[in-house]
């Protein structure tokens, strides 16, 4: 069967410079939080224009730790997509707030500034909750309309966070979401563009005093130079803060910074697999996809719709191509996010994509004729 996302062909690729890397650390035994650690984090913040990054465990987490940095609790409003993975929607209840569902623009599948805004002040006019954030996803790969989004936040006085789990290495007129967010998070999990032998995340950030607050909160709230510390005493014997342990291991560095050598040549190799998609199924295809005016897409997956779409699912499953569905049932209607609020008019969009999407096989090493194969094989179906 054709690989969904073929990790191999990027091993292969890659083997002896990652078995060099991980011998490396297996030689100096600093597991946790090494070298390669802060290697890592100074070369993501250098990939992305940003001035910090800082890595942790996994993209959950690295949506969690802001949150938690900006004292985010009970009675404050989280604004974000409902299509979308339950990691986004999540974290807002693991510190005390309510997510409150906006929907998604019907062509790029991102967060809908015209939307958001009436979600804004709908719970404005309630008065219930007071409007803190907005986690805006670069879904499939692509940046969300940034530049609306950053001024609507900065109007309402809301903090901004880029969920770039998918998306991380995409931009907006040749600028990285880091131009506009107060955070930009992203998701090393395998199946990622960038992705590690593990899990793993990182926040991106230009402020030095949140990058101090996230490093203790990342490791159990350790004390910072700004707290105070004892002389002689490891810092993270004294703790200014409860925080969470959500380091990032070092092998999982040393592998990410031998990926981050290559992820811009991927990202052009993933470029030329989605145009060579989007010439084959425009005309097959209720909808191929759309990026953002001036965008660039990192294309974690590409996403097509189609007016039969579980019956497309069966016939590529016959034919032995696999496919994904990103996402069958919207967060907003899903049990544990059921009673939370949703912005007005309900959220249609999000609704209706969710019965005609359906993911194709993507990644870097996608060959012409295996592609060609599933073509073919999208084209052949007349459901």
């Amino acid at each position: 069967m054709i690989p969904f996302i073929d990790l191999a062909a990027q091993k292969d690729r890659l083997g002896p410079r990652i078995d060099a890397a991980i011998a490396k650390v297996l030689a100096h035994g600093a597991y946790v939080m090494g070298p390669e650690v802060r290697d890592l984090e100074t070369r993501l913040a250098a990939f992305c224009g940003a001035r910090l990054a800082l890595s942790c465990a996994n993209g959950t987490d690295a949506l969690a730790l802001p949150l938690m940095a900006w004292d985010i609790g009970p009675g404050d409003a989280i604004f974000c997509p409902s299509f979308t993975f339950a990691a986004t929607p999540e974290v807002a209840p693991w510190v005390g707030a309510e997510p409150v569902f906006v929907d998604i623009r019907p062509d790029t599948y991102t967060i809908d500034p015209d939307h958001l805004e009436a979600a804004i002040e709908a719970v404005q006019a309630e008065g219930r909750l007071r409007p803190r954030v907005v986690i805006a996803v670069d879904l499939f790969g692509q940046p969300a309309d940034y530049p609306r989004l950053s001024e609507i936040c900065r109007r309402h006085g809301l903090k901004l966070i880029a969920d770039s789990a998918q998306g991380f290495g995409c931009t907006l007129h040749g600028r990285h979401p880091m131009a506009w967010a107060d955070v930009v998070t992203t998701s090393f999990f395998p199946a990622k563009p960038l992705g590690a032998y593990g899990d793993g995340g990182a926040v991106l950030m230009n402020d030095p005093d949140l990058w101090e607050r996230l490093d203790s909160l990342r490791i159990h709230g350790k004390a910072t130079p700004s707290d105070g510390m004892i002389p002689g005493h490891d810092p993270k014997y004294l703790n200014a803060r409860v925080g969470m342990n959500s380091r990032l291991d070092t092998i999982q560095a040393a592998i990410l910074l031998e990926k981050l050598a290559i992820f811009e040549e991927e990202i052009l190799a993933r470029q030329a697999v989605a145009d060579r998609y989007g010439a084959g199924l425009g005309e097959v295809c209720l909808r191929t996809p759309t990026v953002i005016a001036g965008g660039r897409s990192t294309w974690a997956q590409y996403v097509v719709e189609h007016r039969d779409r579980d019956g497309l699912a069966a016939h590529l499953k016959a034919a032995e191509v696999p496919t994904a569905i990103y996402y069958p049932v919207p967060m907003h209607r899903q049990k544990p996010y059921a009673s939370y609020p949703r912005g007005p008019g309900g959220l249609p969009v999000s609704e209706a994509k969710a019965n005609q999407v359906i993911a194709l096989p993507m990644h870097a090493y996608l060959k012409p004729k295996v592609q060609d194969g599933v073509i073919d094989a999208v084209r052949g179906f007349n459901g």
